[in-house]
Parts: C-alpha cells; structure tokens; sequence
C-alpha cells in the first residue's frame, strides 16, 4: 500500500488500482479528492471537510462513494442519496478492496466554552494505517502506522508524545501540521522522536511511502 501525503491532514492510499482519499479539507490541495475511488471525512470542521471539493469528486465519477458522520453526510446525502453512508465508532466495512474499522466519538476538547463536534478516526487493513482526526483515539487493536496530529489548537506536545506512546505504532507520520512553521518543526520531530518510542517520520506534501 502506498501512502501519499496531501496538505495538513489529507492523505491519500493506493492498493490494487484502487484509492482512498481522507480529509481533502480547505487546507489541502483543491484537487486532493479527486481521483479517489473512496472518500472518508473525520470531521465536519473545514480544514478536514470542504464540501464544494467533495462534490467535485462525486460528479466527475458516479463510481465515487463517501464515508463519514452523520453531520457530513447529510450536507451531501440529498444530492448524492446512493453515494453517502454515514458511520460510527464500532462500524465496519470494505470499500474498493480497504478494510475500514471506526474508532472515536467526539473530537478533542478546544476549549470548555466551545461545544465538542463528532469525530470519527479510520484504522485501516487491519491496522495497516490510523488516521484518528482531531481526536487521540486509541483503537482497540494494533496500529503499523499512526497519521500523528502533530499541532493544533487543541494539543501540545507533550500530549502528542504520550499518544504516540499509548498507541505504540510501528512508525508515526505527521498530519495537521499547516499550522507548524519550518522553524518549529525540528523542535518537534526531535522530541517526538527522542520521547515517543516509535518511529517518528515526516512527508513533505505530495511525497510518498511504501507501508
């Protein structure tokens, strides 16, 4: 499976001819959706979710499908009734060849004055891949490779470290990071790196892996 890393926290899988994009939001890449077989949004907040460049993706190919929470889906369900499924955390299913589990209710707290929306995170082929959103979700099953949010308004680091740490991933690669200046980013890879216990690597935007 090859891992392609979008802006912030889109990321794209390819596997047997097929794609999964998650989070093409309004941070990443006008086109990061499109192309995709299978579409997974975390989240309703505009960095992880843009609902034009969704729609773009499902008119260009009637084969596209979306996966996501109750309050993504029904912004788009009523145009593409077929094509929208809305999940939850304990949900299972098989889109395009990827196994998709989903873990996690709510999305992290920001601050106590501003109400938690839903949020969901993707463990993929059994654990091959986690993307877990804005939350710290600890799935209930081993993790090869963790998409770390790694800064945002709602951590720190020394909460990104202990997650690494009760996930215990075989590598961790940074998502949600179009906040992190260049100047910071080698204070964090090597914290997190020196602290997390896992491998800790980075992906400039449109460079690719192999899982």
């Amino acid at each position: 499976m090859r891992l392609t890393k979008k802006s912030h926290s889109c990321i794209r899988l390819e596997k047997d001819g097929h794609t999964l994009v998650v989070d093409p939001g309004g941070f990443s890449e006008e086109d990061a959706a499109l192309g995709a077989d299978v579409i997974l949004v975390t989240h309703e907040h505009p960095d992880h979710f843009d609902e034009g460049r969704l729609r773009a993706a499902l008119e260009a190919d009637p084969a596209v499908a979306v996966w996501t929470l109750k309050s993504v889906a029904e912004q788009l369900s009523a145009a593409f009734p077929s094509r929208v499924h809305t999940v939850g955390h304990g949900d299972a299913f098989t889109a395009a060849g990827f196994d998709i589990q989903v873990h996690g209710e709510l999305h992290a707290v920001i601050h106590p004055d501003i109400p938690r929306v839903t949020n969901v995170g993707y463990l993929v082929d059994g654990g091959a891949l986690f993307h877990p959103g804005d939350a710290l979700t600890v799935p209930d099953h081993p993790v090869r490779t963790l998409m770390l949010p790694v800064m945002a308004p709602w951590n720190k680091i020394s909460e990104v470290i202990d997650y690494v740490r009760e996930v215990r991933p075989e590598r961790a690669y940074d998502i949600h990071d179009a906040l992190l200046t260049d100047l910071a980013r080698p204070i964090y890879d090597r914290q997190i790196g020196a602290l997390g216990g896992s491998e800790h690597l980075r992906l400039a935007p449109g460079a690719t892996a192999e899982l």
